[in-house]
């Protein structure tokens, strides 16, 4: 190993001391001070990213990844809005989340401290660089970035805004710190820094979640692929099934809560499918079906495991037709990335069951799938959506990147008083 990131571990661990060190009224300013910086920087961010652009275009990325990488005057608004929204958040540290007195007096708390130095691996995606700074800081967190070779400038142009924003603030710039080479080895160095690195969560496709999960010994939080189910009840509004579908396919296929599958209850199946194939069709997606869904498109290229299994992250979605609540309910455990699943019903009994019987990070009830995202859900912004069951599931926000330990306060109280006395 190099040594070359565990040098920028050493330096934002140091400086992590700074940031919780700081009260609320601080982190706040400096979260909104990195937002106008951004709002300063856009021409300098925008350049960067069309040079990040042009060179994954002529590498051949696919589209997913150019919508993902790609930023407009919109897109670097919705960063500065992003980091407004969490600078306003409610502080998180030393809140007491439970307390308690035992019958020996003394006083039991459990109080929300930052996890530490937070290591953020990502693809593709620029607005991570400037949102995960933010909920890290406002958590009392340094963070590590360490973003993919093709949005290289992007990144290192929105790190020079935040690290502007920590000089104004007289805050350590390591804090937020760029591993701006972006060579392999250096991944497998920062998955190594168990004495510095307290949390590492990758964000991208489905071999960089891999990657950092075969090969890390810190700690990993999986930001894992979404392959995203709607069922269609029995008993759904039709219009409103087709609204979802709709959405949460073809308003942004290349994010990983886009609607992957569509599953439809076969008594509803005549009055809908052959509105939806068209709806879906008129949207330019390519629908895969089974024999029942082909029975109302002979067009349809027949579905396969392999598609109801897949985050396609283009416009292509997999329908299948079920016979039952309780099938559509097994097809989504078999297949489940655990991330985001959707049921359009009248029926609270059915839309209950299908709440209780599936676990993934996030149910909608009637609601888009492309809900679940931090900024939808009120937390401002979201470090990812974790699809693995430790203290976080679904969208992380500012709560999510902090621990609770015990504080217990006593008057003198000894567990052997008895023996110590002897």
């Amino acid at each position: 190993m190099s040594g070359y990131v565990r040098e920028l571990a050493l330096a934002a661990r140091a400086a992590q001391a700074a940031i919780a060190a700081a009260d609320a009224a601080t982190r706040r300013a400096l979260l909104e001070g990195m937002a106008e910086r951004l709002l300063d920087g856009q021409d300098a961010i925008l350049a960067a990213n069309g040079g990040d652009l042009e060179r994954a275009r002529l590498a051949g990325a696919g589209k997913a990844t150019l919508d993902r990488l790609a930023l407009s005057p919109e897109r670097v608004r919705g960063m500065a809005e992003a980091l407004r929204e969490v600078a306003a958040q409610d502080d998180p540290l030393g809140e007491v989340t439970r307390r308690d007195v035992r019958p020996n007096g003394l006083v039991v708390e459990r109080q929300r401290i930052p996890l530490g130095l937070v290591a953020m691996i990502y693809e593709a995606r620029p607005n991570v660089t400037a949102e995960a700074a933010a909920l890290c800081l406002k958590a009392g967190n340094a963070v590590l970035l360490r973003g993919g070779s093709e949005a290289a400038a992007s990144n290192a142009a929105i790190a020079h805004c935040l690290h502007a924003a920590l000089r104004d603030a007289g805050l350590p710039e390591a804090a937020v710190s760029l591993v701006a080479d972006t060579a392999r080895e250096h991944v497998l160095e920062l998955l190594q820094l168990t004495d510095l690195v307290d949390l590492a969560i990758p964000r991208g496709g489905e071999s960089l979640i891999r990657f950092v999960a075969e090969h890390a010994r810190v700690p990993v939080i999986k930001h894992y692929k979404g392959v995203c189910h709607l069922y269609v009840d029995r008993a759904a509004d039709v219009e409103l099934a087709l609204g979802l579908l709709i959405d949460g396919k073809a308003s942004r296929p290349g994010v990983c809560n886009a609607l992957e599958t569509l599953l439809v209850h076969r008594d509803i199946a005549a009055a809908f499918l052959p509105r939806a194939l068209a709806a879906l069709q008129a949207s330019g997606v390519e629908a895969r079906g089974d024999a029942a869904t082909r029975a109302f498109d002979a067009s349809l290229a027949e579905a396969s495991d392999d598609d109801y299994a897949a985050e396609f992250l283009d416009l292509v979605i997999a329908v299948r037709v079920v016979d039952s609540l309780e099938e559509a309910i097994a097809h989504v455990r078999r297949f489940t990335s655990d991330h985001t699943e959707v049921i359009a019903t009248g029926d609270p009994a059915a839309a209950q069951a299908f709440v209780d019987a599936v676990r993934s990070s996030a149910v909608m009830v009637n609601a888009s799938s492309r809900f679940n995202d931090g900024g939808q859900l009120g937390l401002g912004a979201e470090i990812g959506i974790s699809t693995t069951r430790l203290h976080a599931y679904g969208p992380m926000g500012v709560e999510a990147l902090t621990i609770e330990r015990f504080v217990v306060r006593g008057q003198g109280q000894r567990r052997h008083a008895a023996r110590a006395e002897r």
